[in-house]
Protein backbone atom coordinates (compact mmCIF):
# COMPACT_ATOMS: atom_id res chain seq x y z
CA UNK A 1 0.00 0.00 0.00
CA UNK A 2 1.34 3.79 -0.91
CA UNK A 3 -0.13 4.63 2.63
CA UNK A 4 2.48 3.09 4.78
CA UNK A 5 5.27 5.51 3.14
CA UNK A 6 3.21 8.60 3.80
CA UNK A 7 1.80 8.52 7.26
CA UNK A 8 2.31 9.93 10.22
CA UNK A 9 3.15 13.76 11.03
CA UNK A 10 6.38 14.28 9.03
CA UNK A 11 4.41 13.64 5.91
CA UNK A 12 5.24 17.50 3.80
CA UNK A 13 1.82 17.15 1.47
CA UNK A 14 1.25 19.87 -0.53
CA UNK A 15 -2.31 21.53 -1.74
CA UNK A 16 -2.67 23.33 -4.75
CA UNK A 17 -5.95 24.85 -5.42
CA UNK A 18 -6.26 26.72 -8.45
CA UNK A 19 -8.79 28.96 -9.47
CA UNK A 20 -9.40 31.26 -12.45
CA UNK A 21 -8.48 34.51 -10.47
CA UNK A 22 -6.23 33.22 -8.00
CA UNK A 23 -4.07 30.11 -6.79
CA UNK A 24 -3.94 28.77 -3.83
CA UNK A 25 -0.92 26.85 -2.45
CA UNK A 26 0.90 25.60 0.72
CA UNK A 27 1.29 22.47 2.90
CA UNK A 28 -1.30 20.52 4.50
CA UNK A 29 -1.97 20.06 7.83
CA UNK A 30 -1.82 24.00 7.97
CA UNK A 31 -4.47 26.88 8.43
CA UNK A 32 -3.98 28.94 5.42
CA UNK A 33 -2.01 28.92 2.17
CA UNK A 34 1.60 30.08 2.06
CA UNK A 35 0.67 31.97 -1.33
CA UNK A 36 -1.99 33.24 -2.66
CA UNK A 37 -1.23 34.55 -6.50
CA UNK A 38 -3.06 35.20 -9.11
CA UNK A 39 -3.73 33.05 -11.85
CA UNK A 40 -2.59 35.39 -14.79
CA UNK A 41 0.31 35.63 -16.11
CA UNK A 42 2.53 38.21 -18.11
CA UNK A 43 4.17 36.38 -21.63
CA UNK A 44 6.73 38.33 -23.34
CA UNK A 45 9.64 37.77 -25.84
CA UNK A 46 12.97 38.57 -24.49
CA UNK A 47 15.74 39.06 -27.64
CA UNK A 48 19.37 38.98 -26.79
CA UNK A 49 22.13 38.17 -29.34
CA UNK A 50 19.80 37.89 -32.03
CA UNK A 51 18.29 35.08 -30.03
CA UNK A 52 14.28 35.27 -28.45
CA UNK A 53 13.30 33.51 -25.58
CA UNK A 54 9.70 33.51 -24.59
CA UNK A 55 9.78 34.80 -20.62
CA UNK A 56 7.32 34.90 -17.66
CA UNK A 57 6.21 37.36 -15.18
CA UNK A 58 4.32 35.09 -12.36
CA UNK A 59 2.81 36.78 -9.02
CA UNK A 60 1.43 40.03 -8.28
CA UNK A 61 4.37 42.05 -8.50
CA UNK A 62 5.88 40.56 -11.91
CA UNK A 63 2.65 40.90 -13.53
CA UNK A 64 2.31 44.43 -12.19
CA UNK A 65 5.35 45.58 -13.84
CA UNK A 66 4.82 47.52 -17.13
CA UNK A 67 6.96 46.14 -19.89
CA UNK A 68 6.39 46.60 -23.66
CA UNK A 69 4.20 43.92 -25.37
CA UNK A 70 3.72 41.69 -22.76
CA UNK A 71 0.31 39.86 -23.12
CA UNK A 72 -1.37 38.71 -20.01
CA UNK A 73 -3.32 35.41 -19.91
CA UNK A 74 -3.92 32.61 -18.24
CA UNK A 75 -3.52 28.77 -18.51
CA UNK A 76 -6.92 27.71 -17.44
CA UNK A 77 -10.32 27.11 -19.62
CA UNK A 78 -13.49 26.73 -18.01
CA UNK A 79 -11.30 25.65 -14.75
CA UNK A 80 -9.24 23.00 -16.58
CA UNK A 81 -5.87 23.29 -17.85
CA UNK A 82 -5.80 24.57 -21.31
CA UNK A 83 -1.75 25.86 -22.12
CA UNK A 84 0.43 23.44 -20.62
CA UNK A 85 3.58 25.10 -21.25
CA UNK A 86 1.84 28.01 -19.44
CA UNK A 87 1.33 26.11 -16.28
CA UNK A 88 4.29 24.18 -16.53
CA UNK A 89 6.28 27.47 -16.00
CA UNK A 90 3.41 28.44 -13.15
CA UNK A 91 4.35 24.98 -11.23
CA UNK A 92 7.94 25.90 -11.34
CA UNK A 93 7.45 29.14 -9.85
CA UNK A 94 5.21 27.76 -7.00
CA UNK A 95 8.00 24.83 -6.11
CA UNK A 96 11.13 27.01 -6.52
CA UNK A 97 10.59 30.86 -5.95
CA UNK A 98 7.51 30.55 -3.67
CA UNK A 99 7.45 27.47 -1.00
CA UNK A 100 10.97 26.84 -1.89
CA UNK A 101 10.11 22.70 -1.95
CA UNK A 102 11.36 19.97 -3.88
CA UNK A 103 8.67 18.11 -6.29
CA UNK A 104 9.49 14.40 -5.17
CA UNK A 105 10.10 15.19 -1.50
CA UNK A 106 6.44 15.93 -1.23
CA UNK A 107 2.90 14.22 -2.20
CA UNK A 108 0.80 16.69 -4.03
CA UNK A 109 -2.74 16.98 -3.44
CA UNK A 110 -4.13 19.41 -6.43
CA UNK A 111 -7.73 20.44 -6.87
CA UNK A 112 -9.96 19.82 -9.61
CA UNK A 113 -13.53 21.44 -11.34
CA UNK A 114 -16.34 18.07 -10.64
CA UNK A 115 -16.56 18.41 -14.54
CA UNK A 116 -13.23 17.65 -15.18
CA UNK A 117 -12.29 15.40 -18.17
CA UNK A 118 -10.40 12.47 -18.34
CA UNK A 119 -7.96 13.40 -20.35
CA UNK A 120 -7.22 16.62 -18.43
CA UNK A 121 -6.58 14.38 -15.76
CA UNK A 122 -4.66 11.83 -17.33
CA UNK A 123 -2.39 14.41 -18.70
CA UNK A 124 -2.28 16.28 -15.03
CA UNK A 125 -1.02 13.02 -13.49
CA UNK A 126 1.91 12.07 -16.32
CA UNK A 127 3.02 15.94 -15.74
CA UNK A 128 3.17 15.40 -11.89
CA UNK A 129 4.95 12.34 -12.30
CA UNK A 130 7.16 12.38 -15.30
CA UNK A 131 8.67 15.74 -15.07
CA UNK A 132 7.77 16.42 -11.56
CA UNK A 133 8.36 13.11 -9.96
CA UNK A 134 6.37 13.60 -6.86
CA UNK A 135 5.96 10.56 -4.70
CA UNK A 136 2.01 10.33 -4.58
CA UNK A 137 -0.86 12.53 -6.08
CA UNK A 138 -4.30 12.85 -5.47
CA UNK A 139 -7.07 15.03 -7.31
CA UNK A 140 -10.50 15.99 -5.31
CA UNK A 141 -12.94 17.93 -6.43
CA UNK A 142 -12.59 21.30 -5.16
CA UNK A 143 -16.66 20.95 -3.98
CA UNK A 144 -16.07 18.00 -1.72
CA UNK A 145 -13.04 19.46 -0.15
CA UNK A 146 -15.22 22.47 0.21
CA UNK A 147 -17.89 20.20 1.94
CA UNK A 148 -15.27 18.55 3.76
CA UNK A 149 -13.65 22.00 5.38
CA UNK A 150 -17.09 22.94 6.80
CA UNK A 151 -17.61 19.64 8.30
CA UNK A 152 -20.46 18.06 6.11
CA UNK A 153 -20.01 15.28 3.91
CA UNK A 154 -23.18 15.12 2.41
CA UNK A 155 -24.43 18.92 1.41
CA UNK A 156 -24.77 20.84 -1.26
CA UNK A 157 -21.87 22.91 -2.49
CA UNK A 158 -22.66 26.86 -3.96
CA UNK A 159 -19.35 27.60 -5.60
CA UNK A 160 -19.58 31.21 -6.88
CA UNK A 161 -16.21 32.06 -8.44
CA UNK A 162 -14.58 34.22 -10.80
CA UNK A 163 -15.75 32.77 -13.59
CA UNK A 164 -19.02 30.84 -13.31
CA UNK A 165 -21.04 30.00 -9.75
CA UNK A 166 -22.56 26.44 -9.70
CA UNK A 167 -24.82 23.99 -7.31
CA UNK A 168 -22.53 20.55 -6.77
CA UNK A 169 -24.18 17.72 -4.38
CA UNK A 170 -21.85 16.14 -2.20
CA UNK A 171 -23.04 12.45 -0.59
CA UNK A 172 -20.70 10.94 1.72
CA UNK A 173 -17.86 12.71 0.02
CA UNK A 174 -18.49 11.69 -3.26
CA UNK A 175 -19.63 14.60 -6.00
CA UNK A 176 -22.65 13.45 -7.89
CA UNK A 177 -21.53 15.03 -11.12
CA UNK A 178 -24.90 13.87 -13.12
CA UNK A 179 -26.67 16.71 -10.84
CA UNK A 180 -23.94 19.66 -10.77
CA UNK A 181 -25.24 22.84 -12.61
CA UNK A 182 -23.78 26.01 -13.23
CA UNK A 183 -24.19 29.55 -14.48
CA UNK A 184 -21.56 31.87 -16.06
CA UNK A 185 -22.15 34.62 -13.86
CA UNK A 186 -19.27 34.94 -11.28
CA UNK A 187 -16.93 37.29 -10.18
CA UNK A 188 -15.59 38.47 -14.02
CA UNK A 189 -19.36 38.98 -15.04
CA UNK A 190 -19.96 41.23 -12.02
CA UNK A 191 -16.88 43.15 -13.31
CA UNK A 192 -18.11 43.25 -16.73
CA UNK A 193 -21.56 44.75 -15.59
CA UNK A 194 -19.98 47.40 -13.49
CA UNK A 195 -17.45 48.15 -16.51
CA UNK A 196 -20.56 48.85 -18.78
CA UNK A 197 -22.75 50.85 -16.18
CA UNK A 198 -19.66 52.89 -15.28
CA UNK A 199 -18.97 53.36 -19.07
CA UNK A 200 -22.76 54.36 -19.84
CA UNK A 201 -22.19 57.03 -17.25
CA UNK A 202 -19.27 58.64 -18.64
CA UNK A 203 -16.91 57.21 -15.65
CA UNK A 204 -13.36 56.61 -16.92
CA UNK A 205 -11.52 53.95 -15.14
CA UNK A 206 -7.99 54.54 -14.56
CA UNK A 207 -5.62 52.43 -12.93
CA UNK A 208 -3.72 53.34 -10.25
CA UNK A 209 -0.40 53.03 -11.76
CA UNK A 210 -1.63 55.68 -14.81
CA UNK A 211 -1.97 58.31 -12.33
CA UNK A 212 0.80 60.58 -11.73
CA UNK A 213 -0.72 63.44 -9.13
CA UNK A 214 -4.42 64.05 -8.41
CA UNK A 215 -6.46 67.15 -7.08
CA UNK A 216 -8.85 67.20 -4.61
CA UNK A 217 -12.20 67.73 -6.62
CA UNK A 218 -16.10 67.95 -5.05
CA UNK A 219 -18.55 64.65 -5.02
CA UNK A 220 -19.41 64.56 -8.63
CA UNK A 221 -16.92 66.36 -10.09
CA UNK A 222 -15.04 66.06 -12.86
CA UNK A 223 -11.45 64.01 -11.94
CA UNK A 224 -8.41 66.88 -12.06
CA UNK A 225 -6.09 64.42 -12.17
CA UNK A 226 -2.31 64.12 -13.73
CA UNK A 227 -2.07 60.95 -16.02
CA UNK A 228 1.19 58.96 -16.12
CA UNK A 229 3.12 58.96 -19.39
CA UNK A 230 4.77 55.48 -20.08
CA UNK A 231 7.67 54.97 -23.32
CA UNK A 232 6.93 50.91 -22.46
CA UNK A 233 4.44 49.62 -25.44
CA UNK A 234 1.39 48.35 -22.88
CA UNK A 235 -1.12 45.75 -24.04
CA UNK A 236 -4.69 45.64 -24.35
CA UNK A 237 -4.55 42.92 -21.94
CA UNK A 238 -2.28 43.97 -19.49
CA UNK A 239 -4.19 47.73 -19.43
CA UNK A 240 -7.70 45.60 -18.71
CA UNK A 241 -6.17 43.44 -15.92
CA UNK A 242 -5.25 46.54 -14.27
CA UNK A 243 -9.22 47.93 -14.78
CA UNK A 244 -10.47 44.78 -13.86
CA UNK A 245 -8.42 45.04 -10.25
CA UNK A 246 -10.02 48.17 -10.00
CA UNK A 247 -13.62 46.82 -10.54
CA UNK A 248 -13.19 43.95 -8.28
CA UNK A 249 -12.32 46.59 -5.41
CA UNK A 250 -15.34 48.34 -6.74
CA UNK A 251 -17.58 45.40 -6.42
CA UNK A 252 -16.12 44.55 -2.83
CA UNK A 253 -16.91 47.87 -1.46
CA UNK A 254 -19.87 49.23 -3.29
CA UNK A 255 -22.29 46.34 -4.52
CA UNK A 256 -25.35 44.59 -2.26
CA UNK A 257 -27.25 41.86 -3.12
CA UNK A 258 -30.84 43.06 -2.04
CA UNK A 259 -32.92 41.05 0.43
CA UNK A 260 -35.52 40.48 -1.76
CA UNK A 261 -36.55 40.60 -5.29
CA UNK A 262 -35.22 44.13 -6.88
CA UNK A 263 -37.45 46.96 -5.94
CA UNK A 264 -36.82 50.21 -6.81
CA UNK A 265 -38.63 52.16 -4.78
CA UNK A 266 -37.64 49.82 -1.61
CA UNK A 267 -33.97 50.17 -2.66
CA UNK A 268 -34.13 54.11 -2.35
CA UNK A 269 -34.51 53.92 1.03
CA UNK A 270 -31.28 52.08 1.92
CA UNK A 271 -28.04 54.18 2.40
CA UNK A 272 -25.82 55.02 -0.55
CA UNK A 273 -22.45 54.45 -0.62
CA UNK A 274 -19.37 56.10 -1.32
CA UNK A 275 -16.62 55.85 -3.45
CA UNK A 276 -13.27 57.01 -4.76
CA UNK A 277 -11.39 56.18 -7.66
CA UNK A 278 -8.10 56.02 -8.23
CA UNK A 279 -7.89 59.13 -10.55
CA UNK A 280 -9.94 61.18 -7.92
CA UNK A 281 -13.43 60.88 -8.87
CA UNK A 282 -16.00 59.97 -6.09
CA UNK A 283 -19.60 60.06 -5.79
CA UNK A 284 -22.48 58.56 -3.79
CA UNK A 285 -23.85 55.12 -5.44
CA UNK A 286 -27.33 54.19 -4.06
CA UNK A 287 -29.62 51.94 -6.20
CA UNK A 288 -26.98 51.21 -8.65
CA UNK A 289 -25.21 49.15 -5.87
CA UNK A 290 -27.82 46.89 -5.98
CA UNK A 291 -29.31 46.94 -9.29
CA UNK A 292 -26.23 45.44 -10.88
CA UNK A 293 -25.41 41.98 -8.84
CA UNK A 294 -29.12 41.15 -9.07
CA UNK A 295 -28.72 39.27 -12.28
CA UNK A 296 -26.94 37.01 -10.42
CA UNK A 297 -30.31 35.58 -8.66
CA UNK A 298 -32.79 37.07 -11.15
CA UNK A 299 -31.32 36.63 -14.46
CA UNK A 300 -34.48 39.16 -16.42
CA UNK A 301 -32.98 42.22 -14.71
CA UNK A 302 -29.14 42.10 -16.53
CA UNK A 303 -28.04 45.04 -18.04
CA UNK A 304 -26.58 44.32 -21.67
CA UNK A 305 -23.22 42.90 -21.07
CA UNK A 306 -21.90 39.43 -22.64
CA UNK A 307 -22.84 36.38 -21.33
CA UNK A 308 -25.87 36.40 -20.03
CA UNK A 309 -26.97 33.48 -17.23
CA UNK A 310 -30.16 31.69 -17.44
CA UNK A 311 -30.65 30.66 -14.02
CA UNK A 312 -30.62 32.66 -10.74
CA UNK A 313 -28.30 30.84 -7.71
CA UNK A 314 -31.56 30.11 -6.06
CA UNK A 315 -32.87 27.62 -9.06
CA UNK A 316 -29.59 26.75 -9.34
CA UNK A 317 -29.75 25.12 -6.38
CA UNK A 318 -33.36 23.49 -6.13
CA UNK A 319 -32.76 22.36 -10.24
CA UNK A 320 -29.70 20.33 -8.36
CA UNK A 321 -31.44 19.04 -5.87
CA UNK A 322 -34.26 17.84 -8.05
CA UNK A 323 -31.55 15.85 -10.16
CA UNK A 324 -30.32 13.95 -7.09
CA UNK A 325 -32.29 10.83 -6.13
CA UNK A 326 -35.14 11.58 -3.69
CA UNK A 327 -33.92 10.18 -0.96
CA UNK A 328 -31.29 12.19 -0.53
CA UNK A 329 -32.79 15.76 -0.89
CA UNK A 330 -33.89 16.38 2.63
CA UNK A 331 -30.17 16.04 3.10
CA UNK A 332 -29.01 18.33 0.51
CA UNK A 333 -31.65 21.41 1.41
CA UNK A 334 -30.36 20.79 5.24
CA UNK A 335 -26.93 21.54 4.33
CA UNK A 336 -26.13 24.08 1.72
CA UNK A 337 -22.41 24.78 1.91
CA UNK A 338 -21.72 28.26 0.38
CA UNK A 339 -17.96 28.76 -0.66
CA UNK A 340 -15.69 30.42 -3.14
CA UNK A 341 -14.46 34.28 -3.35
CA UNK A 342 -17.81 36.00 -5.42
CA UNK A 343 -19.90 34.55 -2.26
CA UNK A 344 -18.36 37.23 -0.16
CA UNK A 345 -20.47 39.93 -1.99
CA UNK A 346 -22.41 41.62 0.75
CA UNK A 347 -26.27 40.55 0.98
CA UNK A 348 -25.16 36.99 -0.79
CA UNK A 349 -26.01 34.30 1.61
CA UNK A 350 -29.04 36.33 2.92
CA UNK A 351 -30.46 36.63 -0.31
CA UNK A 352 -29.80 33.43 -1.21
CA UNK A 353 -31.40 32.05 2.42
CA UNK A 354 -34.92 34.07 1.53
CA UNK A 355 -35.03 32.82 -2.20
CA UNK A 356 -34.67 29.20 -1.16
CA UNK A 357 -37.24 29.19 1.71
CA UNK A 358 -39.65 30.43 -0.56
CA UNK A 359 -38.89 27.34 -2.95
CA UNK A 360 -38.08 24.70 -0.24
CA UNK A 361 -40.96 21.67 0.17
CA UNK A 362 -42.28 22.44 3.44
CA UNK A 363 -41.69 18.89 4.36
CA UNK A 364 -37.53 19.80 3.95
CA UNK A 365 -35.68 21.70 6.87
CA UNK A 366 -33.80 24.38 4.89
CA UNK A 367 -30.16 25.43 6.71
CA UNK A 368 -27.39 28.17 4.69
CA UNK A 369 -24.02 27.10 6.05
CA UNK A 370 -21.67 29.80 5.31
CA UNK A 371 -18.06 30.16 6.85
CA UNK A 372 -18.12 33.64 8.77
CA UNK A 373 -15.18 35.00 7.23
CA UNK A 374 -13.85 36.32 3.89
CA UNK A 375 -10.96 34.06 4.03
CA UNK A 376 -12.63 31.29 4.92
CA UNK A 377 -15.20 31.21 1.96
CA UNK A 378 -12.38 32.04 -0.56
CA UNK A 379 -10.17 29.07 0.73
CA UNK A 380 -13.11 27.05 1.69
CA UNK A 381 -11.22 24.16 -1.20
CA UNK A 382 -7.84 24.31 -0.22
CA UNK A 383 -8.59 24.09 3.59
CA UNK A 384 -10.75 21.13 3.05
CA UNK A 385 -7.87 19.56 0.71
CA UNK A 386 -5.30 20.54 4.03
CA UNK A 387 -7.22 19.10 6.44
CA UNK A 388 -7.88 15.71 4.12
CA UNK A 389 -4.19 15.33 3.14
CA UNK A 390 -3.10 15.81 7.69
CA UNK A 391 -5.68 12.37 8.22
CA UNK A 392 -4.30 9.61 8.60
CA UNK A 393 -7.31 7.61 6.81
CA UNK A 394 -6.32 9.43 4.06
CA UNK A 395 -2.87 8.07 4.03
CA UNK A 396 -4.00 4.77 1.60
CA UNK A 397 -5.78 6.64 -0.91
CA UNK A 398 -2.87 8.44 -2.58
CA UNK A 399 -1.85 6.99 -5.55
CA UNK A 400 2.18 6.55 -5.88
CA UNK A 401 4.93 6.54 -8.06
CA UNK A 402 5.06 2.59 -7.69
CA UNK A 403 1.11 2.55 -8.84
CA UNK A 404 1.57 5.10 -11.53
CA UNK A 405 4.56 3.01 -12.81
CA UNK A 406 2.53 -0.43 -12.96
CA UNK A 407 -1.16 0.42 -14.05
CA UNK A 408 -0.17 3.91 -15.93
CA UNK A 409 -2.14 7.36 -16.12
CA UNK A 410 -5.44 5.81 -15.90
CA UNK A 411 -4.97 4.53 -12.39
CA UNK A 412 -5.65 8.02 -11.61
CA UNK A 413 -9.63 7.21 -12.48
CA UNK A 414 -10.08 4.50 -10.50
CA UNK A 415 -8.16 5.87 -7.42
CA UNK A 416 -9.41 9.53 -7.12
CA UNK A 417 -13.09 9.53 -7.50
Amino acid sequence: MSGAVYGGDEVGALVFDIGHNTTRAGFGGEDSPKLDIPSTIGVWLDSHDDVTQKRYNIGITSINVRRSEMELTTFLKDGMVENWEIFENFLDYIYTNALRAIPNDHPLLITEPPWVTHPKREQLTELMFEKYNVPALYLAKNASLAAFANGRPTCLVVDSGATHTSAVPVHDGFVLTQAVVKSPAGGDYLSAQCRNYLNEKGIEIVPPCMVASKEITKSEEAANFKRRVYQAKLTDSWHNYMVRQVMQDFQASVLQVSDNLYDEEVVKTMPAIHYEFPNGFHKDFGVERFKIPEPLFNPVAGIKSGIQPTLGVGPLVTTSVGMCDIDIRPAMYGSVVVTGGNSNLQGFTERLNRDLAAKTPPSMRLKIISAPGATERKFGAWSGGSILTSLGSFQQLWVSKQEYDDGGKAIVQSKCL
